[in-house]
């Protein structure tokens, strides 16, 4: 795969999804994914490795949580190769993005993203979501192909505002997860994703507290 086929593939889906983005956050990243599929190759930041998927599994997924990311200051956790994080960095760069992994390779990848991008709203956490105490919750919480929706709740509630809620995006729609949620956690709200070239269901489901429990 050719950084042309990357850039026409990368304007043909936001032009699916109706999303306009300047030449320079578009340039940024297909510079992202150059930067993930060299480091991918000694790292093993991610699953994908077919560059002829790469704008669509990891750049376009990413941004198709666009409409639903509201707050000043979001937290990716189990942010691994980046997503959807730096993405959001890039197109939304007056906001705040706080990317935490407990995986040190990833997160000196995510260091180097930083840098070679020259994002200056990206901020690396290198540790545990149960570990990390940030001066305050955040309003906003995301999560792509990290854990359960259980373990999420476990272990990030106590990150996350009492009025706050979770952006999780999954595959197919996880009735299981949904009900091994707690009793003082419900799914706000159901999504369902359109990711051109992209096969297969998703979803961004929104957790939130259960009001009596706020």
């Amino acid at each position: 795969m050719t950084y042309p086929q990357w850039q026409s593939q990368l304007q043909d889906g936001l032009a699916e999804m109706q999303l306009s983005l300047s030449d320079g956050q578009q340039q940024q990243l297909l510079a992202f994914l150059a930067l993930l599929n060299k480091w991918n190759k000694a790292y093993n930041l991610t699953a994908v490795r077919d560059e002829r998927v790469m704008v669509s599994r990891q750049l376009l997924d990413s941004l198709s949580i666009m409409p639903w990311v509201t707050t000043d200051h979001l937290l990716d956790v189990g942010a691994g190769g980046g997503m959807p994080g730096i993405p959001l960095a890039i197109v939304f760069p007056e906001k705040r993005f706080t990317l935490l992994d407990s995986n040190g390779k990833k997160t000196r990848f995510l260091n180097q993203c930083v840098l070679e991008l020259g994002l200056k709203n990206v901020d690396v956490i290198h540790g545990r979501a149960e570990d990390c105490q940030p001066e305050q919750p955040f309003r906003q919480i995301s999560s792509r192909a990290f854990t359960a929706l259980e373990n999420l709740v476990t272990w990030c509630g106590q990150l996350l505002a009492d009025d706050g809620e979770f952006l999780a995006m999954k595959g197919q729609y996880p009735d299981d997860e949904v009900a091994a949620l707690p009793s003082r956690w419900q799914v706000e709200s159901n999504h369902s994703l359109t990711v051109p070239g992209a096969d297969g269901e998703r979803h961004l489901l929104i957790v939130t507290r259960h009001p009596s429990s706020r």
